[in-house]
């Protein structure tokens, strides 16, 4: 079943700063009295210019659409590392401001440009965020939800660790897979060897087939946050392709 929720703005309240001074002189002789000096008219200040997100660069920030409020960034430990760092930024008036940083991982052989199905990378790139779902009910988010149980997570991953409880709660990142549909939506329309189903879901303690994943908190955090009426985003790459 799929609802939408009222989305909750989000306020940002700007710090005024403010500061005065004065002095005073005193002299031993007596001196016609003195008017103060007036005191200096304070300068305006320049506005401090807005804050951009941290460790990307001008080809990265120019790919997220003007109209995005929210953007989830995975920032990969290296090129071929399933290590990543997961953090949401949302623009304010003076810039992005970005929220706790998540440990989480990305694919067993690191990322891709050209991912392929079965190639155990993670896309690179910047993709919207349109549509969630589960094993579990809606945790009281905004995207569009899916409580099915089509995501049910058998076996084990790299590691040897169990898989179960990895997609109690998934956001679908819009690689390969048609926008407004459920997760389990297996329209490809790249085709089927570009892979699909590459998701934010919960994290099983190892490398994921393509996804990102980050602890089951989290995920409840990004379902109650990410607002569609925000456009929310996800860029993700390692660090020095970020960086461009």
């Amino acid at each position: 079943m799929i609802r939408r929720r009222t989305a909750v703005a989000l306020l940002a309240s700007p710090l005024l700063l403010t500061g005065c001074g004065g002095g005073a002189e005193a002299t031993e002789r007596r001196a016609p009295a003195r008017r103060p000096a007036p005191a200096p008219t304070p300068r305006g200040s320049t506005p401090a210019a807005p804050r951009g997100i941290p460790g990307l660069g001008p080809e990265r920030a120019a790919a997220i659409p003007e109209r995005c409020t929210q953007a989830v960034v995975v920032t990969g430990r290296g090129q071929n590392s399933p290590l990543c760092t997961v953090v949401l930024h949302q623009r304010t008036p003076t810039g992005w401001q970005a929220g706790p940083a998540w440990p989480g991982h990305n694919a067993l052989r690191g990322w891709s440009a050209h991912h392929v199905l079965g190639d155990l990378r993670s896309p690179l790139g910047v993709y919207t965020l349109s549509d969630a779902g589960g094993l579990l009910p809606d945790p009281g988010g905004k995207l569009p939800y899916h409580h099915s149980s089509g995501f049910h997570s058998p076996g084990t991953g790299f590691e040897g660790e169990p898989l179960e409880g990895s997609f109690d709660y998934v956001v679908a990142i819009d690689y390969n897979r048609r926008p407004g549909t459920s997760p389990l939506d297996w329209t490809r329309p790249l085709g089927p060897g570009r892979g699909g189903g590459v998701w934010l879901h919960v994290d099983h303690g190892g490398p994921t087939h393509g996804c990102v994943s980050v602890a089951k908190a989290h995920m409840k955090d990004l379902l109650r946050t990410l607002d569609p009426g925000r456009h929310p985003v996800v860029v993700m790459g390692y660090a020095d392709w970020l960086a461009h």
